[in-house]
């Protein structure tokens, strides 16, 4: 690996030591040293059994990439000196012939990114030190099984030969040879595929196997440092909002060995059960293996506790009845890790000949439930706060806990089981390749991703897929791990399955399913269903409903739904909405016994015939209203009035436009002079919204008196207040404002006059222009000005950027890659553009209506970084889809306490 030359001054520090009881570093470093390297700073500074090692800081990582990919010069010596001292604490030396020291190479962002960049293992071996291992150990199988592991994981990662050479290499040994199983090969047939890995990888790169140790050594730093970048780890970012420019840290540490025999072992743990939350140990281990074995799910492992195995009705024995000794000093080191950090860890081990060693500790990726439970049951254990509590569960999460799960009482075939990896139940078509789960999602498909074992590689194709199942792999390999992160439900381990990606089928005993085929798989169980299974509606409820309460009693923010019928109405209820922010009336017209009459109005050619259809629709549209608000009682429900061009209600398709002509009894050729006298080139910026009511401001008048006869007639039924908010949409000017509420107000004082009731009600409009938003104090000011503003950050995002956001997604995708956009604009609020009009309109209105009501109705309100924001703002309410209002409540009460952290 080439070095950059040093700068005159004096090398910063970049390398930090730590063994059992000292550190140089400590788990207030994580920004430096990354996660791992800070947490094995702090085990080691706790008198944990740590083995010693040193971190190579993310300042390092800035730099390598900063000189094209070359070190830091003065990274040299701080590394061989760093190499000693890990020598003199375990007695040996690195490239020694005699007592080699070997190194693991792993990296460590500050984020949790659990395998999406690379690691090295048995580092230090060649063809004279291997021979010096095995003299050492007296074990030669054990020499050559290292060996060989290093070839490969080198090979793959830092000399660029696929793994799947290594991988076909080993197969074909093992069924030439008749073994089934890594464990049954001697010394000598390790030595034989060694051999072969070597001439694969010569005839592959042109060049032998490095056999010089600081070749190796800087080597694998540098593909560290290089795996920042990889395909994976991209992407992973990209899904987790986590920066680019954050890079990771190099972790070399001294190799113990799970690999030595049966007195040897290699595990995975979790304090708290990562799936349910419940305060019981879980994990797996594997007797005489390496820790990649694990979560690489090559081998199924065995659990951890008596209580899972026997839950598991697994055969094998238990970590706590095969090692109960080691068990117990790890339950002690559990508990010790769980005090410092107050959560929940995800811990590796090794046990070398009885010796438990500790590699890494951090807070373990966990579902949204287990989220909630764990949190809950801290607060209540007294080891963190309520606020602490509501701070620790990631609102994006919350979505989990609100789909359904399968109905207990419905009709199932059962194809198979096993383990449940990760909870939720999911229904889908068969797909074997990650390429082709993201291009069936894109075609709007659900798709169950069906592997042996997953690998980073698949990332994308998890991300796509509604659910995940494996044949290979335990509770904690990479499809677990990474499904729970990413919320999907995954069923991993179910060893019945046959699965061919050649000819695209997976066999259960006599069952083939193809490409294409239905399953359903149980995350909660790990039963894998043939077909579409009925699901049941969740209920929020026990930890759910305590968590949430917390977080009411901290947020300031109200949080209303985007509700468009009584189901949505409904469902918004449930989640705890404070009413309705966004109902968009003209999703009522494009029912199939309502759309004639609105067909009709449109292709009227006066005022009267457009006055007859909408009488017409006047009743259907007002007994929407009153189930509306009879569903919301007392809360406000704001009304937006018809916003899209007409043209959107017209047929498109010539059969249609014949049928649509003969139901309306007129010509086709004069329904077709309509539609072209109606087409607009740019919609979006066309005849809608306050345009469209200036324009017929008949519409405007039925829908008016639609909403007032409604809550007339439901404070009627409840006995209650019904003040209906009405909001006028695409305005830009004063003058619009005062033209519709000039209509809306008149039809209220007719409609009074009519019934001798007396009407409560809020004008208002939406702001979704950017002249809106300068001119925010002209729209807002006076008795008649506007009572309320709701940011449609929808269309704001669109005239602001000059982007539309239905033909965006190949600027999306090139501007992130460029690093124009961190986040996609339509998801997130674009805060230093977007943000900063939003700002100005707020100001502006409030400057001359201090009590104008601000509230935002796009699908931003309930993304939690656009929530924080509008918090920050000074946002009365925020309103979102009801699936996303209980997101929407937790985001809202994290920006509250952190703000008062901060304050």
């Amino acid at each position: 690996m080439p070095l950059a030359r040093p700068s005159p001054d004096a090398a910063p520090k970049w390398v930090y030591y730590f063994a059992a009881g000292e550190a140089e570093g400590s788990a207030a470093m994580k920004n430096l040293l990354g996660g791992k390297g800070a947490n094995l700073a702090e085990m080691a500074s706790l008198g944990l059994p740590v083995p010693p090692g040193f971190t190579i800081t993310t300042e390092v990582c800035g730099l390598f990439y900063e000189n094209g990919r070359r070190l830091p010069e003065h990274l040299a010596a701080q590394v061989e000196d760093a190499l000693a001292r890990i020598g003199k604490e375990t007695g040996g030396e690195f490239g020694n012939e005699n007592n080699p020291l070997l190194v693991a190479v792993r990296s460590g962002a500050r984020a949790s990114m659990p395998g999406m960049m690379d690691t090295i293992l048995n580092l230090g071996l060649n063809d004279r030190t291997v021979l010096g291992l095995a003299r050492h150990s007296g074990d030669d199988r054990f020499a050559y099984d290292s060996y060989r592991r290093f070839i490969q994981m080198y090979g793959d990662v830092v000399l660029g030969v696929d793994h799947s050479v290594f991988e076909e290499i080993l197969d074909n040994y093992k069924n030439l040879n008749g073994y089934a199983f890594d464990t049954e090969l001697s010394a000598d047939d390790w030595q034989k595929i060694i051999a072969l890995y070597k001439k694969a990888i010569e005839d592959a790169i042109g060049k032998p196997f490095p056999q010089d140790t600081g070749q190796q050594l800087w080597g694998a730093i540098g593909a560290v440092f290089g795996s920042w970048h990889n395909a994976r780890a991209v992407t992973y970012r990209r899904l987790h909002a986590i920066p680019d420019n954050w890079g990771t840290a190099v972790n070399v540490q001294a190799m113990v060995f799970g690999n030595m025999g049966n007195t040897s072992a290699t595990g995975v743990a979790f304090t708290r059960n990562p799936s349910t939350g419940a305060n019981e140990i879980y994990g797996e281990y594997l007797v005489n293996a390496q820790g990649e074995d694990v979560v690489a799910g090559i081998r199924t492992p065995q659990p951890l506790t008596i209580k899972a195995r026997r839950e598991a009705e697994d055969p094998n024995p238990s970590l706590e009845e095969e090692m109960p000794g080691a068990f117990d000093e790890l339950k002690l080191i559990f508990a010790t890790l769980e005090n410092r950090y107050r959560d929940m860890q995800d811990i590796e081990f090794t046990i070398q000949n009885g010796k438990v060693w500790m590699l890494q500790t951090r807070s373990g990726k966990r579902t949204a439930e287990a989220a909630v439970k764990i949190a809950v049951d801290l607060a209540e254990e007294g080891v963190i706060t309520r606020e602490e509590a509501v701070l620790r569960v990631d609102p994006s999460g919350f979505t989990q806990l609100l789909h359904p799960t399968i109905d207990a009482d419905a009709e199932k075939e059962l194809l198979t089981t096993g383990l449940p990896a990760s909870p939720g139940s999911a229904a889908g078509q068969i797909v074997f390749t990650s390429d082709e789960a993201e291009r069936q999602k894109q075609l709007g498909r659900d798709v169950i991703l069906v592997r042996a074992e997953t690998s980073p590689e698949d990332i994308h194709g998890m991300h796509a897929s509604a659910g995940i199942l494996t044949a290979r792999g335990g509770m904690t390999s990479h499809a677990a791990v990474v499904a729970r992160g990413m919320g999907v439900p995954c069923v991993s381990g179910a060893g019945a399955l046959r699965i061919s990606e050649k000819t695209e089928t997976l066999t259960v005993g006599q069952k083939v399913l193809k490409a294409g085929d239905v399953i359903t798989i149980d995350g909660a169980t790990g039963r894998v269903y043939l077909g579409a299974v009925p699901m049941r509606q969740p209920q929020l409820s026990g930890d759910f409903a305590r968590l949430i309460a917390w977080a009411d009693d901290a947020r300031g923010l109200a949080v209303r739904a985007n509700a468009d019928t009584p189901k949505d109405a409904k469902q918004a209820r449930t989640f705890g909405a404070q009413g309705i922010g966004l109902c968009r009336t003209e999703h009522m017209f494009f029912d199939a016994e309502r759309i004639l009459a609105m067909r009709e109005m449109i292709c009227a050619t006066t005022e009267a015939g457009r006055r007859a259809a909408l009488a017409r629709i006047l009743p259907v549209q007002r007994a929407d209203f009153v189930e509306l608000f009879e569903i919301m009682g007392e809360l406000p429900v704001t009304i937006r009035l018809l916003d899209p061009p007409l043209h959107e209600f017209l047929p498109r398709q010539e059969r249609e436009v014949e049928t649509v002509a003969a139901a309306l009894e007129i010509s086709v050729e004069k329904l077709h002079a309509r539609i072209a006298e109606l087409s607009e080139f740019n919609p979006m910026l066309g005849l809608r919204g306050a345009r469209l009511a200036i324009r017929y401001p008949e519409i405007t008048e039925m829908q008016a008196r639609a909403i007032f006869e409604a809550a007339i007639e439901t404070e009627k039924r409840l006995g209650a207040t019904v003040e209906p908010e009405i909001m006028i949409p695409l305005v830009a000017y004063r003058r619009e404002f005062d033209i519709l509420a000039g209509v809306i107000r008149a039809t209220a004082e007719t409609v009074e006059k009519e019934t001798g009731a007396r009407l409560a009600y809020k004008i208002g409009t939406m702001i979704e222009l950017p002249r809106a938003c300068l001119k925010a104090d002209e729209i807002a000011e006076g008795v008649a000005g506007a009572d309320f503003f709701s940011f449609g950050t929808n269309d704001l995002t669109q005239t602001v950027l000059g982007l539309s956001r239905d033909d965006a997604a190949p600027i999306l995708t090139a501007y992130a890659t460029q690093g124009v956009y961190e986040n996609d604009p339509f998801v997130s609020l674009e805060q230093e553009g977007v943000g900063e009009l939003v700002r100005i309109g707020i100001e502006r209105g409030r400057a001359t209506k201090p009590e104008l009501k601000v509230g935002i109705c796009g699908e931003h309100g309930g993304d939690p970084a656009s929530v924080a924001f509008f918090h920050a703002a000074g946002f009365d309410y925020v309103s979102c889809s009801p699936f996303r209002v209980p997101v929407a409540r937790l985001a809202a009460a994290q920006a509250a306490i952190r703000a008062k952290l901060a304050s």
